[in-house]
């Protein structure tokens, strides 16, 4: 189960008209191809995604772009939320799975996998699965080496020397236990789950018959674990391998969940040997297939010039005589003659006007950006015609603005 519901506050405004999963990534790619990848890369073919929050997107390109085959018992289904219990709309986490129990009593397995849908990485979860089940485990939780210096911003896991769960601290104010024989390093949950079925049937029901429960995994449902005595484990997900693995990709993760960070994994993307590979190969990255022709650069007559350099430029797009650098673009793009552009990020169908200058920004779909125009060159300007400036100067352009 990928819990895919979530509204994603801090990626505002790209999260103004769809839920932070389908949020573009990558160029081509949206944020839950990554999970929906590692299940699919890794033999899991039977995959529910739990959606809530303006979900008719992620919706359009699931329904489009993941189809198993149902001869073979293979599927990635769509489940809104139908306030089956209680009538009302998740509550949290758990409660999201909870009031989705019934597919667990259908399909009747031995282990069930809770994922997030909205982080940046690439696992092998059958490894993590071969964990749980070496260890006897009831639940096994996936969590990432961090700094110490980071621990406050993160659900901190504390293990023993077995790896065995020992506490859970939600964004601790001081520092917490660190990782047994690595005083410089703690664990981050990274919100992945593996259950025993009969584990997470009975904790669910338990919780739900809790008023005052915030019906979330991390605050109750492992806390409660934890004190019955349950053999709860922790997954070193620093350890996991999958194929085609270059050394700077093992123990890639990434947190997309403010502007600054989803635009620095975005920019990450674009060094000589990034932290992750998208060409691999051996772990491909699936996602719904643009019908559309192939980028095309155009003009070279004095500085009227159509390149990119150090950039990633998707199918559809057109730069007719501008300039782009250390910038990632999605399919549909034009830059029209003159135009320079830098560490930005333009979603589908943006139009870039003659002698515009775009620097550090992230442009949503549909923006039609006249001549002259200036993004991301002075602060000032860029809130007062109303738009979003984070901490780390990215100018945000929402969907469909008029400029």
């Amino acid at each position: 189960m990928i819990l895919a519901g979530g509204v994603g506050k801090r990626l505002f405004p790209l999260t103004q008209d769809r839920a932070k999963p389908a949020v573009p990534f990558g160029g081509r790619y949206r944020i839950i191809d990554f999970v929906l990848n590692n299940f699919i890369n890794s033999g899991f073919f039977k995959i529910k995604v739990l959606t809530q929050y303006k979900s008719d997107s992620l919706n359009k390109h699931i329904t489009r772009g993941w189809n198993l085959s149902p001869f073979l018992d293979q599927y990635v289904d769509l489940v809104p939320a139908q306030m089956r219990t209680g009538g009302s709309w998740y509550k949290g986490t758990a409660d999201a799975v909870y009031q989705n129990i019934f597919h667990i009593h259908d399909e009747d397995p031995d282990y069930v996998c809770v994922f997030g849908g909205d982080h940046i990485y690439k696992m092998d979860v059958w490894q993590m699965q071969k964990f749980h089940k070496k260890n006897c485990a009831e639940l096994t939780i996936s969590a990432i080496p961090i700094p110490i210096e980071e621990a406050s911003e993160f659900g901190i896991i504390e293990v023993d020397e077995n790896w065995r769960l020992t506490g859970f601290v939600e964004k601790p104010q001081t520092p917490p236990k660190t990782i047994p024989g690595n005083p410089n390093m703690c664990l981050a949950s990274m919100g992945n789950y593996i259950f025993n079925k009969e584990t997470l049937v009975n904790a669910l029901e338990e919780d739900a018959k809790i008023e005052e429960s915030n019906h979330d995994f991390g605050k109750n449902i492992i806390p409660m674990l934890l004190n019955q005595g349950k053999r709860v484990f922790v997954y070193n997900f620093a350890e996991n391998h999958f194929p085609g693995i270059t050394k700077k990709e093992k123990g890639y993760w990434r947190d997309v969940g403010c502007i600054d960070a989803y635009w620095q994994a975005n920019m990450d993307l674009l060094e000589y040997e990034p932290e992750l590979n998208l060409y691999s190969k051996d772990w491909p990255l699936r996602t719904f297939n643009y019908n559309y022709p192939p980028a095309k650069f155009i003009w070279q007559e004095g500085d009227r010039i159509g390149m990119a350099t150090n950039s990633m430029v998707s199918e559809g797009c057109i730069v007719s005589g501008g300039a782009l650098s250390h910038c990632v673009l999605s399919p549909k793009v034009r830059i029209n003659s003159y135009a320079q552009v830098t560490d930005s990020i333009l979603m589908e169908n943006v139009n870039v006007g003659r002698y515009a200058e775009i620097r550090k920004a992230i442009i949503d779909k549909n923006v039609d950006i006249p001549p002259y125009t200036k993004i991301g060159v002075n602060r000032e300007e860029d809130i007062a015609r109303g738009f979003y400036v984070s901490d780390g100067g990215v100018t945000v352009v929402p969907k469909n603005a008029r400029l």
